[in-house]
């Protein structure tokens, strides 16, 4: 019987409040790691395709089986395609991947059958010394059974006959890979303020967020090649700065929809722009060599804004330019003045393959967060609503005004204030802007939104 896997739809930081146990999923490229893991883990978060290779980088999610909770990784293929350092690289973060994992699952391909660099792979991980089940993939009904065979050469015991496409082994799989896994291990709750900072590097691609998120977390977490469009899926990177928890998405680059042209880049182009929903800030990663702030790049930026995320603009390869103290000066001025809506934003320059400049990234990071949740008092905002009525007040409508009561926090992340007002309709869109911008300057909300809104109350 093909029992259903439990999903987890589990919330974001769930994977920063508990140690969960890893499992890793290796193989060649195209033996269906990618479509295994979006049976595992909800939302399909792995690009499927068939052109070998699609999965570069680690696609990172948590799955549940036989009642046990785990970390699952997808990763690149194990194979030397075309001889070329990005495969590498690919290569070498699927070695990443199974170091730190605690259990192996090795996926082979029925369909193909034994290949020389099974055995390369199968060798290799055995010296890791841990725990690995073996499965072969696109068995697809009873009379495939005999494709498992072949791999017996391999010197294996066990190997179990699944379709990650249908289905069909995937539970009893998950079962025998829940039997190796360490015990789990639970972390003290956390609370609003102690939550993980989830950041999103977004940008264009090849401006350099690999190169960035390298620097930061300190090793090859990223797979960094000059070839655009190198990081395809989205990754979270949990990591620790100077006491704070953050979790870091790195995301594919984000090109005009009518370059798209490949199926998987679209779908990328979807993903990195879905990634910022997983987010509560965003650094938009700019390639200063490109004569600053692109048009592209404010569609991101203003994409990142309505989504309500804070936002730092990250000038990266500044080294290339020479320039000094006065070009960063007017660079940002220029893009204050191109680009309007943006002015409030934060922004910095530096270079994540030289390392110079990093040292700005966090404070200016510590800012942004601070700003996004940011708690009013009831008393401050009633003073500045009563001075900005006061300064301007509202136009009237068929001989009436509309009146304004108080208003009062009623959220964060980013800060919403909410308004009660006796007659929300006849408040002008003009005069909301207005009120706006009020809040906005005082209380100095630089790069995060703010929402208002109204209600109703009566006299």
């Amino acid at each position: 019987m093909n029992e259903p896997l439990e999903q987890i739809d589990a919330p974001a930081e769930a994977v920063e409040r508990q140690r969960l146990p890893v499992v890793a999923i290796v193989g060649r490229p195209n033996a269906g790691k990618s479509t295994l893991f979006n049976r595992l883990v909800p939302g399909r978060t792995a690009i499927v395709d068939k052109t070998p290779g699609v999965t570069r980088d680690r696609n990172i999610g948590i799955a549940k089986a036989a009642g046990r909770r785990f970390m699952i990784i997808d990763t690149g293929g194990f194979e030397d395609v075309d001889g070329s350092p990005l495969a590498e690289s690919v290569r070498a973060q699927s070695a990443l991947a199974a170091d730190e994992a605690d259990v192996v699952v090795i996926l082979l391909d029925g369909r193909e059958g034994l290949n020389p660099d099974d055995r390369v792979l199968v060798d290799r991980l055995r010296r890791l010394q841990k725990p690995i089940v073996f499965a072969v993939n696109k068995i697809d009904s009873p009379g495939h059974d005999e494709r498992v065979a072949d791999f017996y050469a391999l010197g294996v015991d066990e190997f179990l006959p699944i379709s990650a496409a249908h289905g069909i082994g995937v539970h009893d799989l998950f079962k025998r890979v829940a039997e190796v896994l360490p015990a789990e291990e639970e972390l003290p709750d956390e609370n609003d303020e102690e939550r993980p900072i989830r950041l999103a590097l977004v940008g264009r691609p090849n401006a350099g967020k690999s190169s960035l998120l390298n620097r930061i977390v300190g090793y090859e977490r990223a797979i960094v090649d000059a070839t655009p469009g190198t990081t395809r899926d989205a990754l979270d990177t949990p990591f620790v700065h100077n006491g704070r928890d953050y979790v870091l998405v790195d995301t594919a680059g984000i090109r005009r929809r009518s370059r798209v042209v490949e199926l998987v880049e679209r779908v990328s182009a979807v993903r990195a722009l879905n990634s910022l929903e997983r987010a509560e800030v965003a650094a938009l990663v700019i390639d200063s060599t490109q004569g600053g702030m692109t048009d592209q790049d404010a569609r991101i930026a203003n994409y990142a804004w309505e989504r309500h995320r804070g936002l730092l603009l990250v000038f990266n390869k500044w080294d290339a330019l020479a320039e000094g103290e006065n070009s960063r000066k007017r660079m940002f001025a220029a893009v204050a003045h191109q680009y309007p809506s943006l002015a409030d934003v934060p922004m910095i320059a530096l270079s994540a393959l030289q390392g110079t400049g990093i040292k700005a990234l966090f404070p200016a990071l510590e800012e942004l967060v601070a700003n996004h949740r940011r708690v009013i008092g009831t008393a401050e905002l009633n003073r500045v609503l009563a001075q900005s009525v006061e300064a301007h007040a509202p136009r009237s409508v068929r001989g009436r005004p509309p009146r304004f009561f108080y208003a009062t926090q009623t959220g964060t992340a980013p800060p919403t204030i909410t308004l009660f007002v006796s007659a929300p309709q006849m408040v002008a869109p003009d005069y909301e802007r207005y009120l706006f911008n009020c809040f906005r300057k005082a209380f100095d909300l630089r790069g995060t939104p703010l929402r208002l809104k109204m209600r109703e109350r009566e006299h």
